[in-house]
């Protein structure tokens, strides 16, 4: 094993963690998986024989505490993340966090603060700004592609959420667990919109809960639902031009993605069929004056420079994760901030709780 490779202790052995983490890293050069911690011994093991990882453990401390774990990845449900990033921070480990950060706006700011006033590098899991059809069209813009943008628009669809879900999600009934349509899907596909077009500032907002009664599927238990299942927002960008904003979950028949950014001297539309656990990257068209395609959308490909990663097999939602790692490393090395921090969650922290806060206001 090289010295210089960053070595990685994951906490939760989960279908994410098994999905996404694990693959992830390892087709990387830069990693390698060193630990795996979860609730039973026997499915830390499974997964450690499974993908050749050296270590398992029962207790996420041991893990976190162990000298063969450099950076500590934080793959459980959303409640548990505040207690072990802050563990890992205080253990002197860089720490990675899925996203949702926590639970709460003022947790994540004691670990933004906390992992600060310690040093460590840290990062969260908004890995949708890093695919590679979403760099191309950030530069794209950046090289003024649209010219001033007059709008953007966002519709997001998914069939994630519903009415009936299994025991094994039921904990994500309870609004307080911060795991629902706004705080999930917003938080992942807003990053990517407001790091395209800059950052919102006047906002009105509308949520609805479509689904008052939550029902765990084995059972046939109910309980009253809190969630947001609906979102509109609209509003204005800081840089000028407007925006609008719809997040739909539990749809019977998903909608997916799709994203509109028009200016003065052209558009840049981005879709994808699956907003989440997508196979095929984001499919970008464009028109713009200098294209000379006389006003007509065209399927932009997107450059071979911005597939870094080595060849793999992996779904593009993986390489998504793969792209925030690879980010990492090169910020570890370089001192750049590529990847997605603590503070850019926070960010997303305040924009939410912005949409809740205006969508008191207008009760549905």
């Amino acid at each position: 094993m090289s010295e210089q490779r960053i070595r990685v202790g994951i906490i939760g052995a989960g279908g994410w963690a098994r999905y996404g983490h694990i693959p992830a890293l390892q087709t990387l050069p830069e990693f390698d998986v060193t630990a795996i911690s979860a609730r039973r011994k026997e499915s830390a093991q499974k997964a450690a024989e499974k993908f050749g990882i050296p270590h398992a453990y029962s207790d996420p401390h041991e893990l976190i505490n162990d000298p063969k774990v450099d950076l500590v990845a934080v793959v459980t449900p959303s409640p548990e993340h505040a207690p072990f990033v802050r563990a890992a921070i205080e253990a002197g480990k860089d720490v990675y966090s899925e996203w949702p950060l926590t639970t709460r706006t003022t947790d994540s700011e004691d670990l933004l603060a906390l992992a600060e006033s310690k040093g460590v590098r840290h990062l969260v899991g908004l890995q949708r700004r890093l695919g590679p059809a979403n760099r191309y069209a950030r530069d794209l813009l950046a090289q003024g592609y649209v010219g001033e943008v007059r709008a953007a628009r966002i519709s997001v669809g998914v069939d994630a959420f519903t009415p009936v879900m299994p025991g094994a999600v039921a904990w994500t009934f309870d609004v307080a667990n911060f795991t629902h349509v706004l705080s999930i899907y917003g938080g992942h596909f807003l990053d990517v919109l407001f790091q395209l077009v800059g950052p919102p500032e006047e906002l009105t907002a509308l949520t609805a809960i479509q689904f008052p009664e939550l029902t765990v599927a084995e059972t046939g238990e109910t309980v009253r639902s809190a969630k947001p299942d609906e979102v509109m927002a609209i509003g204005t960008l800081a840089r000028g031009g407007l925006f609008s904003v719809q997040l739909e979950g539990g749809q019977k028949y998903p909608t997916g993605l799709q994203i509109d950014i028009t200016g003065t001297d052209g558009v840049l539309r981005i879709t994808n069929n699956r907003a989440f656990e997508n196979t095929e990257d984001n499919t970008l068209h464009g028109v713009n004056t200098a294209g000379g395609n006389e006003g007509t959308l065209t399927v932009l490909p997107v450059p071979e420079q911005y597939r870094t990663l080595p060849a793999n097999s992996l779904d593009e939602s993986v390489q998504d994760l793969a792209h925030l790692y690879a980010a990492y490393a090169r910020d570890k090395t370089h001192g750049t901030t590529e990847a997605t921090t603590f503070a850019d969650a926070l960010t997303q922290h305040h924009l939410i709780d912005r949409i809740q806060r205006s969508s008191e206001k207008f009760p549905a």
